[in-house]
């Protein structure tokens, strides 16, 4: 048995472009996208709405046909041998692609079918136990709540054990319990060794989630890496100091002014800065050699939300081909 390869996926400047019918031109909904997702990671795709985070993932589940680029899902090309490619990922589509006549144990059975899984191979039960539906195994998936149906998408992408799963905006829509009950089956499958590449417009959720984020604006790529070098490229923290002293008319002192110091309101000072150029200790000793009688000292560091909206903000499509 070949040895696993190191990535996952990889995608070589890939570019895809919707003709316009009647038009000239087209638009170019991925423009030489490249990046490579490492075997066993939870990989982390983000864009805002229209950015080419679905194009991309339906080139790989060989969906959409792409103009232009190369791609390989472990270790296969998908152009070279496509049957082989898609059998290394299951997908999880924003669409609940469920016949409501079938049940759970059906609904697995079928897919199974579909990839050619031998009846003695089938772990139908275990996939069921693992996203809990056992006990609404023989019911009708019309009668299982949003929850369950967004459960038993994930049970369908298993049934050919894949070694790659691939989810979109899985949480699109649920309540917070759900939620976290589908992050906890996601990290259970990676646990296991499955990479995970999923696409979220809940930042915070995947600040928490991955360890390789990915982020994509107007089809361009404008960054791939590991989550703590990403969350280290806004080297900047906030300090807020709550004061006794009404700072209405208050004049600042140098060394605040310095520090670049702005009154929020009647009691409170903001500070920006960057901890690497600036201890915090230095911040203090101008607070309290300033003769402020400080309440509470409190600090804002910067997440990935900020990170997003710094590299997005202002980015301009790219041109018409």
């Amino acid at each position: 048995m070949p040895a696993p390869p190191d990535h996952a996926l990889v995608v070589e400047n890939l570019v895809k472009v919707y003709d316009r019918a009647g038009a000239a031109g087209g638009r170019r909904a991925l423009d030489d996208v490249t990046m490579a997702v490492p075997r066993g990671a939870i990989f982390a795709l983000l864009g805002p709405n229209g950015a080419g985070k679905s194009t991309l993932i339906n080139i790989l589940a060989g969906l959409t046909v792409k103009t232009a680029g190369r791609a390989s899902i472990w270790g296969v090309d998908i152009d070279a041998a496509p049957r082989q490619a898609r059998a290394a990922i299951g997908v999880v589509p924003q669409e609940l692609n469920i016949d409501p006549f079938f049940t759970p144990r059906e609904t697995l059975e079928l897919q199974a079918g579909l990839f050619g899984v031998p009846p003695s191979e089938r772990r139908t039960a275990e996939i069921l136990d693992l996203i809990d539906l056992t006990d609404k195994a023989g019911a009708y998936a019309r009668t299982l709540s949003g929850g369950m149906r967004r459960r038993l998408l994930i049970g369908k992408a298993l049934v050919h054990a894949p070694p790659v799963l691939i989810l979109d905006e899985p949480t699109a829509g649920v309540d917070i319990e759900l939620r976290q009950r589908l992050w906890d089956n996601v990290r259970e499958l990676n646990r296991a060794g499955m990479t995970i590449l999923l696409t979220t417009h809940y930042l915070e959720e995947a600040e928490q989630l991955c360890d390789w984020i990915a982020i994509i604006n107007h089809g361009r790529l404008i960054a791939a890496e590991p989550k703590a070098t990403i969350l280290a490229r806004l080297d900047q923290k906030d300090v807020v100091a709550t004061v006794r002293q009404d700072l209405s008319d208050w004049p600042l002192p140098a060394a605040l002014v310095a520090l670049a110091a702005r009154v929020v309101d009647r009691h409170r000072l903001r500070i920006s800065y960057r901890p690497r150029e600036i201890p915090v200790q230095y911040i203090l000793a101008a607070l309290t050699g300033a003769g402020l009688d400080l309440v509470d000292i409190a600090t804002h560091e910067s997440d990935l939300e900020d990170i997003f909206l710094d590299l997005t903000r202002g980015a301009a499509p790219p041109p018409a081909p």
